[in-house]
């Protein structure tokens, strides 16, 4: 029961992860420049529903807004136990699309093992944080959070990424990797292979705001193998954000394999047997291939929803790949 628990609360915002392409196109068709809430009411009615999911997170020890050249982003600092495997650099957590720092409440208590955490909230997404200047590109999108890591008083962080926060993570390594000890990815969108059709078009109810709740419930169980997505206050959140908060954000570019073969840190990448965001198998072989410093671990039983499927043994495999790339 506790296991279907979480992952009930994951795949809200896995779900919500995927509507990449079709969010993106319906967003730019309007004339506002950044992203932001479509009314007061609706901006109220997000705000409890996150602070009823934050209720679910170990308390912050501190809350951080740094302020970049695209707006203000909100990071939340919670302090670990571990040392990073011997690194003392943070872990820097990215959620998905659609979501913020909350998505991560299941697996907070075994990352702290790991080390201190920061979770952020994506700028240009439902959340805390203020988009102020359009983010037009690839580029605008490494360099905002380029910034918002050089705001912290770390020098290095290891970065893990879910689904689109995959990507970003990605997209910053290729870019601007400065500020990088490590990236993890995991079940990387537009990463390790493109979106399959299929789910590009069945995210579209997901992508409507006015369109039915259960349109998005039945997609978003659907990332997920099925799994029920209803009462969890996550899952409020997301539907909130996903109702009341317009989109301004470019399509992600596809990150290419020449660039993550010229990656130098050390990458883990996760990849789950059932997922459909991408085929496995050939995520599973461009990772092979392509991350000359990669490490890759296959989870044949998960969904899209890995991390709130297996948040110990994804905690486990994270520690396992810090203390090696401490040892290199």
């Amino acid at each position: 029961m506790e296991k279907k628990r979480k992952r009930t609360r994951w795949v809200i915002v896995l779900g919500a992860v995927t509507a990449v392409v079709l969010v993106a196109a319906i967003a730019l068709r309007t004339p506002s420049p950044v992203g932001h809430w479509r009314s007061a009411e609706g901006h109220d009615a997000f705000m409890e529903a996150y602070e009823a999911a934050m209720a679910e997170m170990p308390r912050p020890d501190a809350e951080t807004d740094v302020r970049t050249d695209y707006g203000v982003v909100r990071m939340y600092r919670f302090e670990g136990t571990g040392d990073a495997g011997g690194s003392r650099s943070p872990l820097v957590l990215l959620p998905g699309r659609a979501s913020a720092s909350p998505v991560w409440a299941d697996n907070l208590p075994t990352l702290l093992e790991v080390g201190d955490v920061y979770t952020v909230d994506l700028l240009g997404e439902p959340g805390l944080s203020v988009q102020a200047r359009p983010i037009e590109d690839d580029e605008d999108q490494a360099e905002w959070l380029h910034q918002a890591l050089g705001g912290l008083p770390e020098e290095e962080f290891h970065v893990v990424g879910l689904s689109i926060g995959g990507w970003t993570a990605a997209n910053l390594a290729t870019r601007e990797p400065s500020r990088l000890a490590t990236v993890t990815l995991v079940e990387p969108v537009l990463v390790l292979d493109d979106m399959p059709l299929e789910t590009v078009i069945r995210s579209l109810p997901a992508s409507l705001p006015w369109l039915p709740k259960s349109w998005r419930d039945g997609f978003n169980s659907w990332t997920a193998g099925g799994a029920p997505v209803e009462d969890v206050p996550v899952a409020d959140m997301i539907e909130s954000g996903m109702q009341n908060y317009a989109l301004r954000l470019p399509q992600p570019g596809r990150i290419g394999e020449d660039a993550l073969a010229d990656l130098d840190m050390p990458v883990l990448a996760v990849i789950a047997g059932e997922s459909v965001m991408h085929d496995p198998d050939t995520a599973v072989a461009t990772a092979e291939r392509a991350l000359g410093h990669g490490t890759v671990e296959f989870y044949p039983d998960a969904s899209h929803a890995v991390n709130g499927e297996y948040p110990e043994e994804l905690a486990a495999d994270i520690t396992a790949f810090l203390s090696e790339a401490g040892r290199t």
